[in-house]
């Protein structure tokens, strides 16, 4: 924006600001419905101990708790964008405290339902289903609460597992404040010479320097200061693995890694599959690598050397109206009725577009199953902007296509699945911009800036998958999961996915030290098959057209009507076999090879 400073939110054009009296029109209609919700609280409540009594009696409880679901859901999503827009605003602050408190009400008075229902004998609540057709509706619902049966304890055991849930979070919260509060790092010296206190946000920045010394020093300075902390650290990490390893022999699972995945239901071989293809797709990544290494003019490429960029930085400055527009170029191969769904988002009030004084940085898309989707945004003329607005937009069409297709109970979709619609935008966005790339500056500058995505996505999470895996494994087998065990590990595993043209640092042995995602074990591989399936679709819509479109849409319209790899399958990417993730590597080849013919 050209203004020098940042807006009140009452000087911003309405037209760049989303329409969230679409959800309530007034504070009145807000109120009227928390009151309804406070009644409906009482009546599900009440409900209990009376599942089992007949049909009726079960619809009745599942038909309350979608109920006041949807009313939850609009509650607490109007107070809490409401108050996204100006985090300074009192009135805002109460309303979003009210509805966080009503909602945790609401879940309380229902917790009972799933173990109710697992009281009721199997062939019990077949009758039911055939009795009533009303209860058809939550078959699927019922069916994964009894898929998981024989993984839920006793009432008693139960309650143990939930009274040791702050306990088992030590391990996690002992990392995230040395992490976050103690460890300190040292001061170093800048590309003007200054002397600068890293910081962990400053080290990304240090990081892409085009100054090799500051690079260096920033690597060292780091990681010298998680090596002081190596042994508590060590040891925390280690903890989280037994945590895990607890866990999943409590539930009669036969691994960690198995009783992760069970809750997408996705089979152990997927994750597999995953490292398995990536394995033996290395090649690319060694050539990607070599040619940083030419590129950067250095005789050793170390691992400091990886991040900064081989382009310098192409500015490029596009309006907001101007990034609507690309966008939408971008996606026409989505086909027309995509694109109306799109113009109708940009123009009807989903986007809440600019900065303003106290409004929540970042950017998200949100909304409610009653209402439309909304995307916040902090839109600032760059292109990092632009493939952002593609990306929230990606969700928001998601979230369109399966709250219009899907009943309550089916339209959130899983984290397994939640990346797919916005990669594809993004990967279709890169495929237009490169198409009609005129400067060969610019044209490099995007294919370094998706080559690095994907190294980031695909290569280097797989990594961290294999990581978690191993030394889950180890432990497993009855290892000691100690500081050395898994610096050997990850040292291997670095020589493995980057090649024989990197120099391992001894660094690098510790980067496991500072990576908050291990305490979320198995968790990352769904980066990589979400962004590995996001490719194998855009290349199917690219070579296929209509067929492909329809399977695509076909997906979004499902949300979480089924589990996540039947739905992708439903858009032609069969996660059960190598293929997408192979598709998505080849094309990371292809794109290597046009960056090199133009160097």
């Amino acid at each position: 924006m050209a203004d020098q400073h940042t807006k009140k939110r009452e000087e911003m054009d309405d037209k760049y600001k989303w329409d969230l009296e679409k959800i309530y029109a007034n504070e009145t209609n807000w109120e009227d419905d928390f009151k309804k919700l406070q009644q409906m609280i009482g009546q599900i409540a009440a409900l209990q101990g009376t599942m089992a009594e007949s049909p009726e009696a079960l619809l009745r409880v599942m038909q309350t708790s979608d109920d006041m679901g949807r009313i939850a859901e609009k509650l607490y999503v109007y107070a809490r964008m409401r108050r996204d827009e100006n985090n300074a605003n009192h009135v805002y602050q109460a309303l979003f405290d009210r509805a966080e408190r009503l909602g945790v009400e609401a879940s309380s008075a229902s917790a009972y339902i799933v173990p109710e229902i697992l009281t009721i004998p199997e062939t019990e609540l077949k009758k039911y289903m055939q009795q009533n057709k009303d209860l058809a509706i939550y078959q699927h619902a019922l069916e994964e609460i009894l898929r998981q049966k024989e993984h839920i304890l006793s009432a008693p055991e139960e309650r143990l597992l939930a009274m040791a849930a702050d306990i088992s979070m030590a391990s996690s919260n002992i990392f995230t404040m040395l992490n976050n509060a103690d460890i300190k790092f040292p001061v170093i010296k800048d590309e003007k010479g200054n002397e600068v206190e890293l910081t962990k946000g400053r080290y990304g920045s240090f990081m892409e320097s085009s100054n090799r010394q500051v690079r260096d020093d920033a690597y060292k300075a780091l990681y010298g200061s998680y090596q002081k902390l190596i042994n508590t650290l060590g040891a925390s990490l280690g903890s989280s693995v037994k945590k895990d390893i607890f866990y999943a022999r409590a539930r009669k699972y036969p691994s960690a890694i198995a009783a992760s995945l069970d809750g997408d239901n996705v089979a152990v071989e997927v994750y597999d599959r995953l490292i398995e293809a990536v394995h033996n797709n290395l090649e690319p990544m060694y050539r990607y690598m070599k040619i940083r290494k030419e590129q950067l003019g250095v005789d050793d490429l170390h691992m400091y050397d990886i991040y900064t960029p081989l382009v310098k930085d192409y500015k490029v400055n596009i309006p907001y109206d101007e990034a609507q527009q690309t966008m939408l170029k971008a996606l026409q191969p989505l086909g027309e009725e995509y694109l109306e769904n799109v113009r109708a988002g940009l123009n009807e009030g989903w986007i809440d577009v600019y900065e303003n004084e106290g409004k929540t940085s970042g950017a998200y898309s949100w909304g409610t199953y009653d209402t439309q989707p909304y995307i916040l945004m902090n839109y600032d003329n760059k292109l990092d902007d632009l493939f952002t607005l593609a990306h929230e937009m990606g969700h928001s069409m998601h979230s369109f296509y399966s709250n219009r297709n899907q009943p309550y109970v089916y339209a959130q979709y899983s984290i397994f699945v939640a990346e797919v619609a916005s990669t594809v935008n993004e990967s279709l966005l890169i495929d237009y911009l490169l198409e009609h790339s005129k400067d060969k500056q610019e044209k490099m500058y995007l294919i370094n800036h998706y080559l690095e995505q994907f190294r980031g996505t695909v290569y280097r999470q797989t990594m961290f998958a294999e990581f978690e895996k191993i030394i889950h494994d180890r432990a497993e087998q009855g290892e000691a999961v100690t500081p050395e065990l898994m610096s050997t590990v990850y040292r291997d595993l670095n020589k493995l996915y980057y090649g024989p043209e990197v120099v391992l640092d001894e660094e690098i042995n510790i980067e496991w030290a500072r990576i908050p995602h291990f305490y979320s074990a198995f968790y990352v591989y769904k980066y990589a098959t979400g962004f590995s399936a996001a490719t194998a679709i855009k290349e199917a819509i690219r070579q296929e057209g209509r067929p492909a479109i329809d399977r695509y849409v076909e997906f979004l319209k499902s949300g979480g009507a089924d589990y996540p790899i039947a739905l992708l399958q439903k858009a032609g990417v069969d996660l059960t076999t190598p293929e997408p993730v192979e598709s998505a590597l080849r094309y990371f080849a292809r794109l290597v090879d046009e960056f090199e013919s133009m160097l």
